[in-house]
């Protein structure tokens, strides 16, 4: 069954097999993924894509709002499939890369009141939490996701 970020594509988005391919590998990543990583991934897999579509194709994710994107400690743009209830905030594992929803509520309302009482539009923003998770504090494993 095909979910969202695939079946609702962007309005003015040309469906290819090489995006199709950008979106799956996606889809299945179980954290945030660089497009370098996607794009080892899609090769790895046999298929033909060049560095450059995957970068334009997620480009176009992150700005028809597919796609929840931060960067990681050295300014690197992740990517991670936005759930279909919209923008979320994560707490990523700064030495692993797990990655968890946090409850962000505060966060939004700020941004929204910032918005009403400064009279600006498509007023956005980024929120980036990290911290070092259980398992890696342990020594152990990060659980999946």
């Amino acid at each position: 069954m095909e979910d969202a970020l695939i079946k609702e594509h962007p309005p003015s988005w040309r469906s290819t097999r090489q995006r199709a391919a950008v979106l799956l590998v996606l889809r299945d990543a179980a954290t945030f993924v660089s497009a370098t990583e996607l794009h080892a991934a899609l090769t790895a897999d046999g298929a033909a894509i060049g560095l450059t579509t995957v970068y334009r194709t997620l480009r176009v994710l992150e700005r028809t709002g597919h796609v929840d994107v931060m960067r990681d400690k050295t300014g690197e743009r992740l990517y991670r499939p936005r759930p279909a209830d919209g923008h979320r905030h994560y707490l990523v594992c700064r030495r692993c890369g797990h990655s968890r929803p946090v409850d962000a509520d505060s966060v939004e309302r700020w941004a929204e009141s910032l918005t009403a009482s400064t009279g600006f539009t498509e007023v956005e923003h980024t929120l980036e939490l990290t911290g070092v998770c259980e398992p890696c504090q342990s020594g152990g494993a990060p659980s999946p996701g």
